[in-house]
């Protein structure tokens, strides 16, 4: 497996990593920029819609025998990653049951956002992953949620209400609602959108990716007491789960690329719709923390060092 420079400085000097790292800058700076909370919460729903109509779209051609097959293998995937996650925790963080089933609620779960920048990256590299992997982020992302707070809550138990929070929450909602348009919709009709969903999605994710990084930043200011240990956690988790999830990924008949993403996936970890769920089921929980290890430390590195080795590791493997 070989991560050459060009693919590293290839990814780096994107649009949307540098949108990010405009981001960390005008932080860094104390800029007085901010993007108005009603255009993060419709960025965000913007690309999560586009990425289900897509993936929708790519459902028309994918056989149902493949796509239960991906989609029991996502499903274990995300219960390891998130029982990986609750015992490292413990082990390495020195969290009592309550702190690691939060957190593991978070690195058991995907980042919407990863995955994108994980999709950009292969076509920019030419290599089209698979669209019935946006289906898989939804399956990898509940189960793990719901295990995280059933770690958590070990003696209580989970309550229905709490695994509808789950279901209902908007990054679940969105990217299946956006399938189901995707898949049941006519060529016509997608293609009327598509100058909307399609054309724009590249400017809209870099204003996305540049609130990110305002965002990342504002989480590291505070990263406080125990930081070295949140750093190897947050660094050195996701790259394990990446390589187990690409090679799985490989496993499992994905393309290199797609492959890759599913690994990328792994790697990632939830900081929108985990956090939404672990604060209305767990309030006692350090929310702020886990924000803080997914956004400000795992989310920069995936995007920067990650993906591109995602990449090269699945490419070794298809070799």
């Amino acid at each position: 497996m070989i991560l050459s420079p060009e693919l590293l400085v290839s990814n780096l000097l994107s649009p949307v990593v540098l949108a990010f790292a405009l981001g960390l800058i005008a932080r860094a700076l104390r800029s007085d920029l901010t993007i108005p909370p009603a255009i993060q919460s419709y960025l965000s729903i913007f690309l999560l819609l586009a990425i289900g109509l897509k993936g929708g779209v790519a459902l028309r051609s994918t056989s149902f025998g493949d796509v239960a097959i991906l989609l029991a293998v996502t499903i274990i995937a995300g219960i390891v990653t998130c029982a990986s996650a609750y015992a490292m925790a413990r082990l390495w963080l020195k969290d009592g049951p309550l702190e690691a089933g939060a957190i593991a609620a978070h690195f058991g779960s995907v980042s919407a956002v990863t995955f994108i920048a994980a999709q950009q990256f292969g076509e920019r590299s030419g290599q089209a992953p698979e669209g019935v992997l946006v289906a898989l982020v939804v399956a990898l992302e509940i189960p793990a949620i719901l295990l995280g707070l059933t770690l958590a809550k070990r003696d209580a138990g989970l309550q229905w209400h709490q695994v509808r929070e789950v279901l209902v929450g908007k990054t679940a909602l969105l990217l299946i609602g956006g399938m189901v348009i995707g898949a049941i919709a006519t060529k016509h009709g997608t293609d009327a959108v598509n100058l909307m969903y399609g054309q724009l999605f590249q400017g809209t994710l870099m204003l996305f990716m540049l609130d990110m990084g305002m965002v990342a930043a504002a989480q590291l200011r505070g990263i406080g007491r125990g930081a070295f240990r949140l750093v190897v956690y947050g660094v050195t988790l996701p790259l394990l789960h990446g390589i187990i999830g690409t090679a799985l990924g490989h496993l499992a008949g994905l393309s290199p690329a797609g492959a890759a993403v599913f690994g990328t996936m792994t790697a990632s970890a939830s900081y929108i719709a985990a956090p939404a769920s672990v604060r209305a089921s767990l309030p006692e929980a350090n929310v702020g923390r886990c924000i803080t290890a997914a956004l400000g430390i795992t989310f920069p590195f995936n995007l920067a060092i990650g993906i591109p080795l995602y990449f090269a590791f699945a490419a070794w493997l298809g070799a």
